[in-house]
């Protein structure tokens, strides 16, 4: 009882944004949207803002304060507004989420380390016991889950430790494009890398792979929901802060505010230094590594801004890829050990026991101990299957980023979809209420779930479209499973609660 009272005190309105900033804020978003579409990705992200990030995040906000005392999360506020079964089949799929995502850092956060190291991406030349690129990727991304997994189980307030840091990082990265997109531009006269040619410019993307392909556009809109996504996991955290009815919901607002400005502007100031053309359509940039692409590119524009030699800008362009990678692997890792337990915790206590086999369901010290270990397996499994289903390092990416951007997105509609019917239920107090009118909480719903249904309707066809079928089966391969599984355990509780019931009437 006295840890659990000395981790709500550390939880304050600042450690609270941090939190949330860590888990939700993702500067690779940034210099991939800009690799997908240019400027034209800002109108997408506002829009994205508008119909999705802002009313999702004061719905979770209502949620939060609404259940404070409840420690089963968003599966506590998705039961006692509509049902049991609806709240696990939408929780084991929120979750299931988390299990995609780590597969794709797992293996993508080699990327920055290499930067770290070697100033560049190298990744695609790594060997490791024979294996080449991809396969080299996913052996390491096994280990490191492992290692996470172990560090994880130690308790929260080793956790706490490594996303301070990682959103620390994340701060400071941020305040280097800045000023150093601000400097470039003094430098060059006010002169842009990526010149702005009237409106075309935000509504025409200069990739040629989605250039005049409505449905690429508006499959890009998942990216945008991605990017802006996270902000659930702290729900299950409102029980550790302090004075929660305001704290919580304030730390949502100022975390909205800041992320959606700062994806919208860092956009722009990318296309300050880098000109797509010359930078982004070589042929070795990816997904993967497109943020140090990017920050590389960077350093050398100040370089070459500012009237150094090519040898002295190309040292500086490794030093900040360097800089860059050590930062990115900060704040991954902060995200990472965050979403190793608290998922899953949040799933375990907010279900029934009966639920779980055996001692899965155990939380020791706080932490679901046995339940992660079954987690890592799984996770290592689908890093194996994906990893060496393929040998080209960009499609390797491109599947790892279609999988985690549908898996993350799609649980976002069960639980916008529970709001209704928890504006509904007056006997829930309600501390703190934005949407003040049944009309408006049906309105916004309605906004928030068609904006991350059709998106991801267009995602998973758009690979298909255009030929790359192995992306869409793997976009919908993982949410599949999951609901298999989920519906399956469900199922099962059900048949036994007969069953006793029977045997208690007999």
């Amino acid at each position: 009882m006295a840890s659990n009272a000395s981790s709500a005190k550390k939880l304050t309105l600042i450690s609270l944004v941090l939190m949330i900033f860590t888990s939700v804020y993702g500067f690779n978003n940034i210099p991939r949207s800009f690799y997908k579409m240019g400027y034209a990705a800002i109108p997408w992200y506002i829009l994205s803002a508008i119909t999705f990030f802002v009313p999702f995040a004061l719905m979770m906000a209502e949620f939060g304060s609404a259940f404070k005392d409840e420690k089963g999360g968003i599966y506590s506020w998705m039961e006692k507004s509509i049902g049991p079964k609806f709240a696990f089949m939408g929780t084991f799929m929120w979750y299931a989420s988390y299990v995609i995502w780590m597969v794709n850092v797992g293996s993508g956060i080699w990327v920055p380390i290499s930067n770290a190291i070697f100033g560049q991406d190298t990744t695609k030349n790594w060997v490791l016991f024979g294996f080449k690129g991809p396969k080299a990727l996913g052996i390491l991304a096994i280990l490191w889950i492992l290692l996470v997994t172990v560090i994880s189980t130690k308790g929260l307030d080793k956790i706490k430790k490594v996303t301070s840091l990682g959103g620390s990082a994340v701060a400071a990265l941020n305040i280097i494009v800045w000023i150093g997109a601000i400097a470039v531009l003094v430098g060059n006269h006010g002169q842009l890398a990526q010149p702005i040619e009237g409106l075309r410019s935000f509504t025409t993307t200069p990739n040629p792979k989605f250039a005049g392909n409505i449905i690429s556009s508006l499959a890009f809109v998942v990216y945008a929901l991605f990017a802006y996504g996270g902000i659930e996991v702290v729900g299950g955290l409102v029980d550790q802060t302090e004075n929660a009815e305001k704290t919580f919901p304030k730390g949502i607002l100022i975390s909205a505010a800041v992320i959606s400005i700062g994806y919208a502007a860092g956009i722009f100031l990318v296309g300050i230094f880098t000109n797509w053309t010359n930078v982004m359509s070589v042929k070795d940039v990816n997904l993967g590594n497109a943020a140090y692409v990017v920050m590389a590119n960077l350093g050398y524009s100040l370089g070459t801004a500012f009237g150094a030699s090519p040898a002295t800008a190309t040292a500086m362009a490794h030093g900040v890829a360097r800089f860059v990678g050590l930062s990115m692997f900060l704040a991954l890792a902060g995200a990472f050990f965050t979403l190793m337990f608290s998922p899953l915790k949040q799933l375990i206590e907010g279900t029934p026991a009966k639920l779980w086999p055996g001692k899965m369901g155990q939380i020791k010290d706080g932490m679901p101990i046995n339940a992660m270990w079954y987690q890592a397996i799984v996770v290592c499994v689908m890093i194996f299957l994906v990893a060496f289903g393929g040998d080209s390092m960009s499609k390797f990416f491109d599947i790892l980023v279609a999988m985690t951007n549908v898996a993350m997105t799609l649980p976002y509609v069960f639980i916008a979809g529970a709001f209704p019917a928890f504006k509904k239920k007056t006997e829930i107090k309600k501390p703190f209420e934005v949407f003040k009118t049944q009309g408006s909480a049906n309105i916004w719903t309605a906004v928030v779930v068609l904006t991350v249904g059709l998106a991801n309707v267009f995602c998973i066809i758009e690979p298909a479209i255009d030929g790359d079928i192995p992306t869409t089966i793997w976009s919908v391969a993982g949410p599949i499973f999951f609901a298999v599984v989920a519906w399956a355990m469900y199922g099962s509780y059900e048949k036994k609660n007969r069953n006793e019931d029977l045997k208690k009437t007999v």
